[in-house]
């Protein structure tokens, strides 16, 4: 400003006055008025570029610059300012003499300033700025440094960015999905890729985009807009209130100018539309990459090629994040003990490490570490406000985002178990089916196939783990089942529960289920010996489970009286209880009494008043016979009755009664006789296979090295239409454990065992059968030629599904 100034200044000051004073005197010319006009302008101009410069310099102080628009008026105004110098040479000139000023009015200068006059005016009026004179740099750096704690301490952590980075430089992977359980350290491990690309050399990408997604409602076009502006704001472009799709196309033609790009999208709940965001397809970017993180698998699935799951530390790494967090407090002698305890209740999972860590930092008090590891046991939160707020609040919002009120009671469900428990994913839906939860469907096969849904939808989104897959089973990670345990004790009144599983009590405290209107109550697999013989009602309980208490002897009647509401009773692995109390058969809203390996327990009270049960489990027992009222069960949907061997009779008309019962396990019951002395079919077993519902059946038929046989085409038809089966025929010798423990599980099963004759109806037992398994059987050159002369009713059957085991047998049919 002050050079123009200067300039004008020098131009205009000593010849204005000379030639105000010429004019005034000899003539009345508009050039006179232009001059003084142009002299006006001129200062206006200046005071305007002086303005604008003081806002560039504050604009600069915040890491903004010059509007494109702005920086080209300034250079006009400088153009404009250099060009002035010819006008002032002029106007000198005319100045020193007057000869040549006398020609002033004929000379070209006149319109000389009247042009200049009209620039000046033009320039003054393009120097207002409306929306402002800078904004962020539209040139934005290659990659920007995000603070996050180092993984280079940690193998693990180390050797998944090593891998995603080989990913990111093959040109056949594009998108890379990362997902893990909340806290694993998901977002971690990209901000160290994020910040690696910000080194010189790697700079294989020519702008990295970081991107917190987090769109956890369903609202999804109002997520699309804020994922397009948080992109828009990186690349410094400006969205207005426009359309999706015109913001997505300003934004895909913004990002096909890059050379190459890569876009990290961290903590991703629901599949994002790329294609409506404006981020270009594979195939019109080859050289654009996507990585994103995310809690859910089917995330990746549905936006990702390649998958990468984030696993917990291991307890070498746990340990040293503990120890970096916690400070050198945790290696004092009292406390390491302690420390490491911690660290194994944390489980591996980073973030609980960290913040629990971080709680304990600088405390030398042996006491205190006490205290927290007795709270973590019992999954308190630790430090109140900490814990929840850092860690179970986190996680807690994979729990609020699940689909409905049912799902997530069948989460809260899994925290009745105690910690590293391998949960059965039969026995679990059984216990959903039975609390009421899978209302709706009409049997069994329905309930397990909308159970293993739920299976997939809560470890799609990391609160469980499956860990085998026959029989499936699943896990909760023990932060996890933490932040159930919160949950179902304090902020769901619905599923309100009182877990005290696997903490090694001894007995059950008096008052402890008084007043607190629990829905489920677990004391399973502790060391109770005794329970209180009063107990304050508790009308609300519906699920009490009790299981693996190896040490509790009795049942009291008060007790179990109090719990009149009951649809789950649970007393598996109680190895003492002889007996179980008559107020049983009161408990008329039971749907599941399950007692497995209750080895010492004898007699059963009446079931007779057990109207609405539905599952009955008494395996592993020691009864001799069954309970008074078994007939009576006639909601009864389940029985298992396997490995009961003392069980000798099964009076006849039990089983008919039972006409909603579709599964029947009875196989391990060595005294139970179903076949007679040759072979023929007893009472008791066409009253099992005429049972209409019956889909699923599991028996063991001992016949005395003799097969089964039947002529009655009603049974094998009835046969035919069971779903699954698994039957053992003949008897059950020393060394067959082995080889029945690698038998795979199978729709339609028939096993036979020391079989050394056949008669002549054997071929019932192959109908509809998908495999077939031989032990120590002989005489099979006579078999298969009586299956070949019945083949009519064996139909075609798959030999690859034949399972030979130490045969006798000619040579002739050796190659079936």
């Amino acid at each position: 400003m002050e050079v123009l100034a200067s300039a004008v200044g020098v131009v205009l000051a000593e010849p204005c006055r000379a030639l105000s004073t010429f004019l005034r005197a000899k003539i009345k010319n508009p050039f006179y008025f232009n001059l003084r006009a142009l002299h006006k302008e001129i200062e206006d101009l200046m005071e305007r570029r002086d303005q604008v410069n003081e806002h560039l310099e504050s604009a600069a102080k915040v890491g903004q610059t010059a509007l494109p628009q702005v920086t080209e008026w300034l250079r006009r105004v400088d153009r404009f300012e250099s060009q002035l110098h010819s006008l002032r040479g002029e106007l000198d000139f005319s100045a020193r003499n007057r000869a040549a000023s006398s020609c002033l009015l004929c000379s070209r200068l006149p319109d000389q300033v009247a042009h200049w006059l009209n620039e000046a005016r033009k320039l003054r009026g393009d120097g207002k700025f409306p929306e402002g004179v800078a904004g962020p740099d539209p040139f934005p750096v290659r990659s920007e440094y995000i603070p996050s704690p180092t993984i280079d301490d940690q193998a693990t952590a180390s050797r998944n960015m090593t891998k995603v980075m080989d990913m990111l430089s093959r040109e056949d992977i594009k998108r890379i999905g990362i997902w893990g359980m909340g806290g694993v350290g998901k977002t971690t491990l990209v901000k160290n890729i994020n910040n690696k690309l910000t080194s010189p050399s790697h700079d294989s990408f020519s702008i990295v985009i970081w991107i917190t997604v987090s769109n956890k409602t369903q609202e999804t076009e109002s997520e699309q807009k804020k994922v397009q502006k948080l992109i828009a704001d990186r690349l410094k472009l400006a969205l207005n209130e426009e359309s999706m799709e015109t913001r997505a196309s300003k934004l895909h033609a913004r990002l096909m100018m890059e050379k190459t790009f890569l876009l990290i999208l961290d903590d991703v709940w629901d599949p994002i539309d790329l294609d409506l965001v404006g981020i270009p397809a594979l195939e019109l970017h080859k050289r654009g990459k996507i990585i994103l993180t995310t809690r859910f698998s089917h995330v990746c699935s549905q936006m990702t090629e390649v998958t990468l799951k984030i696993e917990v530390l291991n307890e070498e790494e746990a340990w040293r994040l503990f120890s970096k967090s916690a400070g050198e407090v945790a290696n004092l002698g009292d406390v390491e003990p302690l420390a490491k305890a911690i660290t194994k209740e944390c489980a591996g999972l980073p973030l609980a490490i960290v913040v629990v860590g971080a709680s304990l930092r600088g405390k030398r008090m042996v006491e205190l570490w006490k205290d927290a590891l007795h709270a973590l046991r019992r999954s308190e939160p630790l430090i109140r406000g900490r814990m929840e707020d850092k860690v179970y609040n986190p996680i807690k919002w994979s729990y609020d985002v699940l689909p409905n009120q049912c799902i997530k009671s069948c989460f809260l469900f899994c925290c009745l178990f105690p910690e590293d428990f391998r949960i059965d994913v039969d026995k679990l839906v059984m216990y959903w089916l039975a609390e009421g939860l899978l209302e709706g469907h009409h049997d069994i096969e329905e309930v397990m196939h909308r159970g293993m849904t739920i299976i997939d939808i809560l470890t799609d989104c990391s609160l469980l783990e499956q860990i085998d897959v026959l029989p499936v089973a699943v896990r909760i990670h023990d932060v996890i089942r933490d932040v159930s345990v919160w949950i179902s004790s304090s902020l769901e009144k619905e599923c309100k529960s009182l877990v005290k599983s696997g903490i090694g009590l001894y007995k059950i405290r008096e008052g402890e289920l008084s007043g607190k209107s629990y829905k489920r109550v677990s004391f399973m697999d502790n060391q109770i010996n005794e329970l209180p013989n009063a107990v304050t009602e508790c009308p609300t309980v519906s699920t009490l489970f009790l299981q693996r208490n190896k040490e509790l002897e009795e049942i009291p009647e008060q007790f179990l009286a109090a719990f009149m509401s009951l649809k789950i009773l649970d007393l598996s692995g109680c190895h003492l209880i002889k007996s179980l109390p008559p107020c049983l058969d009161r408990l008329v809203e039971l749907q599941a009494l399950v007692l497995v390996n209750c080895s010492s327990l004898e007699t059963l009270p009446s079931l007779g008043g057990l109207a609405k049960l539905q599952v009955l489990v008494c395996s592993g027992t020691g009864i001799s016979t069954l309970p008074q009222g078994m007939g009576k069960l006639t909601s009864l949907k389940l029985l298992d009755l396997s490995v009961n061997l003392k069980l000798e009779a099964i009076p006849t008309g039990i089983m008919s009664g039972l006409s909603k019962l579709e599964y029947l396990d009875m196989i391990g019951n060595d005294q139970l006789k179903f076949t007679g002395e040759r072979g023929e079919i007893s009472t008791q077993f066409k009253e099992i296979l005429s049972l209409d519902q019956l889909i699923t059946l599991f028996i063991g038929l001992d016949t005395s090295s003799c097969p089964v046989e039947t002529t009655s085409n009603t049974l094998v038809n009835r046969m035919k239409k069971l779903k699954k089966f698994k039957l053992f025929i003949g008897f059950i010798s020393r060394g067959a454990e082995t080889f029945l423990a690698v038998i795979r599980e199978s729709t339609r099963m028939v096993i036979f065992m020391n079989i050394h004759q056949w008669g002549e109806r054997i071929a019932w037992l192959f109908a509809n059968s998908t495999s077939i398994y031989l032990y120590r059987c002989k005489g099979l050159d006579t078999m298969f030629e009586k299956l070949i002369a019945s083949s009519d009713e064996v139909g075609s059957f798959d030999t690859s599904h034949l399972r030979l085991s130490r045969l006798d047998w000619s040579s002739e049919y050796c190659k079936v």
